[in-house]
């Protein structure tokens, strides 16, 4: 049912082509990496690359698997949230538990998921880009498409992993003779590696949107995420011009009231997921809209007190539930919590509201005070706040680091990353979570992994 919900979805693809789909499906996403069976392989790749039609179905598949695992109980967002000062959980479950407490096993099969889910994306986009070489029966437009976005999503991929597990290993092929005993790079070689991916994507990428639908990644989608790879890096004056160039493609992007950012097909939106689970718009809407006493998450009541008064955000993207004397806040910048006819909400992963925050840090670590500061005041004044009183650098890094928290709150762990990259984790948490240790920033290698492939070791510190 859900993958004939998926099909029926994708407006893109052919019905008749189900069954292609399906088969790409199974292959892709039920066999273990070191289980792969080489000339099979080839069989099905060659078979899947004599057709655009069949050659894309290969990549939407991807886009199905991040739109089922996105925004669920245990998505990054979900895990983010509880890690940092977003969310508490409501449920017992005790590796939920361990997140929250940042306490976690080596043995957590949540965060073994998040890597398996990463390497396996990794995977299916190196399988595709090595059918794509050994295609001659693509047109030139759709393989230069197909390979930008094999490119884009590997990088995407890369990226994650890196922040969540520090040093990783970069998986270039499909080889398992190489991948099953490859050891974790160094993050300046991965962040080569994912630099050097999202330069070729938007060279490969087009400028617009197939069908008018923001759910495959085009050249803007490739730079915005290029953007985010250059500050994660520390590179300022690239974040700063990429970020620029998606900000001044007013063709295409725009700030929009606060009440239509998640929409589908809004024009802030640089790159959303399709739903395609029956019955649900997204899921994060399922996940944490409450009807009722939470018994999964909520927001914590410390976190509520990080918006200003007068935040426009505070009402239109923070739900409450009231029962006798309690009360529970919520996310609610997805509004839909069950179903499905119309889809009104797609699951946003890359929107224009994170570029000027990017292009404001990058200009604030330049001394640029009065660059950063028309950035963040653009923000601001969508939300209904004053200009910042920010004039120094300091200031406004201190500032910016407050503005991504309610502007980004529960969306891909930004917030988690965030405290991460700019070394403000021990600060943040260590007074509000007991037992909080500095080596508590990165997940753990899953032990599972380890097992199969010893070149994964040493394990993080702390673990």
């Amino acid at each position: 049912m859900k993958i004939m919900k998926a099909i029926h979805n994708f407006t893109l693809q052919n019905f008749h082509y189900f069954v292609i789909i399906l088969s790409v499906i199974w292959f892709f996403s039920c066999q273990e990496l070191i289980e792969i069976d080489s000339p099979k392989t080839e069989l099905i790749r060659r078979t899947v690359f004599e057709s655009d039609l069949t050659a894309t179905a290969a990549i939407s598949a991807l886009y199905v698997d991040l739109s089922v695992s996105s925004g669920t109980f245990s998505s990054i967002t979900t895990l983010g949230g509880f890690s940092s000062d977003e969310l508490i959980p409501y449920t017992n479950e005790v590796e939920y538990r361990q997140l929250y407490e940042n306490d976690i096993l080596t043995t957590n099969t949540l965060i073994a998921n998040l890597w398996s889910e990463g390497y396996s994306t990794i995977y299916k986009a190196n399988a595709i880009l090595e059918g794509l070489e050994n295609s001659n029966k693509l047109t030139p437009a759709v393989q230069s498409e197909l390979e930008g976005e094999a490119k884009f999503l590997r990088a995407f991929s890369h990226f994650y992993l890196l922040n969540l597990f520090g040093d990783v290993p970069l998986i270039k092929t499909t080889d398992y003779r190489i991948n099953n005993a490859v050891s974790r790079a160094s993050k300046l070689t991965v962040y080569d590696a994912i630099l050097a991916d999202l330069v070729e994507a938007i060279n490969l990428l087009p400028d617009g949107y197939i069908d008018a639908e923001r759910i495959r990644p085009n050249k803007w989608a490739a730079t915005a995420l290029l953007a985010r790879a250059y500050l994660y890096a520390g590179d300022w004056l690239s974040a700063e011009e990429a970020s620029t160039s998606v900000i001044n493609n007013i063709s295409l992007y725009n700030l929009v009231g606060l009440d239509e950012v998640f929409l589908k097909n809004s024009n802030e939106a640089i790159w959303q997921l399709l739903p395609v689970l029956p019955d649900q718009n997204t899921n994060d809407g399922k996940t944490f809209i409450l009807t009722g006493p939470p018994t999964f998450a909520a927001l914590r009541n410390d976190f509520m007190d990080a918006f200003e008064i007068g935040d426009l955000r505070k009402d239109s993207w923070v739900g409450l539930f009231t029962d006798g004397g309690s009360t529970w806040y919520y996310p609610y910048k997805y509004k839909i919590q069950t179903g499905s006819d119309p889809l009104n909400e797609y699951s946003m992963v890359l929107r224009l509201a994170e570029q000027y925050l990017i292009r404001a840090e990058a200009r604030a670590q330049q001394n640029n005070v009065m660059g950063a500061k028309a950035d963040l005041n653009t923000i601001r004044q969508r939300s209904g706040l004053n200009d910042t009183q920010a004039n120094d650098q300091a200031a406004l890094l201190t500032a910016l680091e407050q503005e991504r928290k309610v502007e980004l709150f529960t969306e891909w762990g930004h917030r988690w990353l965030d405290l991460n990259r700019t070394t403000r984790t021990d600060a943040i948490l260590n007074p509000i979570k007991q037992g909080w240790k500095p080596t508590d920033e990165l997940y753990p290698i899953p032990q599972s992994e380890i097992l199969i492939n010893r070149n994964l070791e040493p394990q993080n510190p702390g673990y």
